[in-house]
């Protein structure tokens, strides 16, 4: 059996021009990075701003487990499924982070045979998004420290500096350093700290910015510090703003690329959803919107995570309304969920996969929540029983779901018309009453407790000290009417990773918050979740290797 990267490299692209063409954009509002990747001008969604929105689905999953979900997978497959039944359809997905390509997950392009392609491309450098917005993090982290040395005319408080550094690798020695060891050219020595590229305001600001207009002023908000009179220090106060959109200018611009099958991948922006809020650019899915009748889209993690970020963040903020949502689900997934270990998984277990259906259950009430149609698709495996896939349809049906199987994996978008033809009749049979969960008027408390207790299925939250006078801060500053961005184990409904299925009873833990200014939310830090992840004992990059001809190998 081949690898997905085996499968990637053995199909052939058409040149990009001819992907732009299937979809209304000709090769003058391409700016072209080779002959397969390329990103679209702004002067091209100018023109067709007013063009009516096609469809918008979501497609999101159960909670991860080791036995794999296949929600990226999932999305490709639908799109290049739609496209088959004579729809104009484009995906639109987040680019893939360095971090999880070397450390535990590999690739994160689709798998089998509903990729988006130039694989090795995509999980690599790309387009250089990540560079930028890694490089306009940082300067704006040496600009905080250059003030400071040059007399540091702000009063900034040097224990109050809320900017860290980033960098898109996995690296828990980074999470907390001292800098400006040395002498005294060298800076004030002060504790500091990395998080991941993917969990940076600057990239939050990217994929939530409407236009350059719109990120120079969010950039302008980036709270770095607090002076000595604990009065706010932005970004516009350190003079970074102008430096850092020039180091934006063309990561602003979303990215096309194309499917295995040549279906249409805007592929832009890439923030993670358990510490960040999960969703691709605002502007590729607009412009997705402009493009096509139906456009598929992916929020990362189970639905308690990024969905509810989609929902509560992307779409209150952008002024969205999902048509439709799919939630992904494997039997293997669900069994995981009830107790049975990774190596049983393949053995028919019915008693297991009612415990662990919970999972599902409390996903599909979620999405139920904010008043968008839905659908359950499992990810079928050969080991998959009869019995097993009965019993999942008739959950999913008694509680007014679509059910379809998708096959997508083994067979590309013919193995994804059964959940087209079902997100079709959903579509056609029910209009979406989308609504948020909770009101920008309500206190940040508020907004932290209702998506606890309604969404994790929390009894209630602990907060601590520090948090608790955050809030107060926060709320006095003005920036009470923010929606919150909760940081939180993607592995549980609740904050402690081990407690799978659908826990009760349990007290979710918060025990930081800052505001993320620029980004427009809040950002609220849960039981051990760090945005500077690690890596495993056997990362991936082990596998990862570069033959003489430029050949890679390994990236799953």
């Amino acid at each position: 059996m081949k690898s997905d990267i085996e499968i990637a490299q053995s199909t052939e692209m058409f040149p990009i021009t001819e992907i732009a063409k299937t979809i209304g954009i000709e090769a003058d509002d391409l700016e072209l990075y080779g002959k397969y990747k390329a990103k679209i001008s702004d002067e091209w969604y100018e023109r067709n701003k007013n063009n009516k929105d096609g469809k918008l689905i979501l497609v999101t999953a159960i909670n991860p487990t080791p036995a794999g979900e296949g929600k990226t997978t999932t999305s490709i497959g639908l799109a290049q499924a739609m496209n088959k039944l004579g729809k104009k359809c484009v995906v639109a997905l987040r680019e893939p982070s360095l971090g999880p390509c070397f450390g535990i997950k590999g690739g994160a392009a689709g798998g089998g045979y509903a990729q988006v392609v130039p694989m090795e491309d995509l999980n690599l450098h790309f387009t250089g998004d990540f560079h930028a917005i890694t490089t306009a993090n940082n300067l704006l982290a040496a600009l905080i420290d250059n003030h400071i040395q040059q007399g540091n005319v702000l009063n900034i408080d040097t224990r109050s500096i809320i900017w860290k550094r980033c960098m898109d690798m996995n690296d828990r020695s980074l999470r907390n350093i001292v800098v400006g060891l040395g002498k005294k050219m060298d800076g004030f020595v002060r504790e500091d700290h990395f998080v991941i590229t993917v969990a940076s305001e600057i990239m939050a600001i990217l994929c939530l910015a409407e236009n350059m207009e719109d990120l120079k002023k969010r950039l302008s908000e980036i709270v770095v510090a607090y002076d000595l009179s604990g009065n706010p220090v932005t970004a516009k106060d350190i003079k970074a703003v102008g430096a850092m959109a020039a180091l934006l200018k063309d990561a602003v611009k979303p990215n096309l690329i194309q499917t295995l099958e040549h279906t249409p991948a805007i592929v832009h922006g890439g923030p993670f959803a358990n510490i960040a809020h999960g969703c691709n650019s605002v502007r590729a899915t607009k412009f997705a919107l402009k493009a096509a009748d139906y456009v598929v889209t992916e929020a990362g993690f189970g639905a308690d995570l990024g969905a509810e970020k989609f929902f509560d963040i992307k779409c209150r903020k952008a002024g969205l309304k999902p048509d439709a949502c799919v939630i992904v689900a494997t039997i293997r997934a669900l069994k995981y969920n009830g107790g049975v270990p990774v190596k049983e998984l393949s053995s028919e277990n019915l008693p297991a996969l009612k415990e662990g259906i919970a999972n599902l259950e409390k996903h599909i009430e979620n999405v139920q929540k904010y008043g968008v149609p839905l659908i359950v698709t499992l990810n079928a495996f050969s080991s998959d029983t009869e019995a097993e896939i009965k019993f999942v349809k008739e959950f999913c049906e008694e509680r007014g779901c679509e059910f379809a199987l998708s096959k997508v994996w083994e067979l590309g978008g013919e193995g994804g018309k059964e959940l087209a033809e079902k997100v079709l009749k959903t579509l056609d049979e029910k209009k979406s009453e989308f609504k948020p969960l909770y009101e920008d008027s309500d206190s940040l408390k508020d907004k932290i407790v209702k998506v606890a207790k309604e969404i994790y299925g929390a009894k209630d939250v602990i907060f601590s000290s520090e948090a608790d006078k955050a809030l107060v801060k926060l709320t006095d500053l003005g920036f009470g009417n923010l929606p919150v961005c909760i940081a939180k184990t993607q592995y549980s409904l609740s904050d402690d990773p081990e407690l799978l299925g659908r826990p009760k009873d349990f007290s979710l833990s918060v025990r930081e918050v800052y505001v993320s200014a620029g980004a427009g939310f809040v950002v609220v830090l849960t039981g051990q979740v760090v945005t500077m992840p690690g890596l495993s004992k056997n990362p991936a990059a082990y596998n990862i290797d570069v033959d003489a001809s430029g050949k890679i190998t390994g990236l799953f």
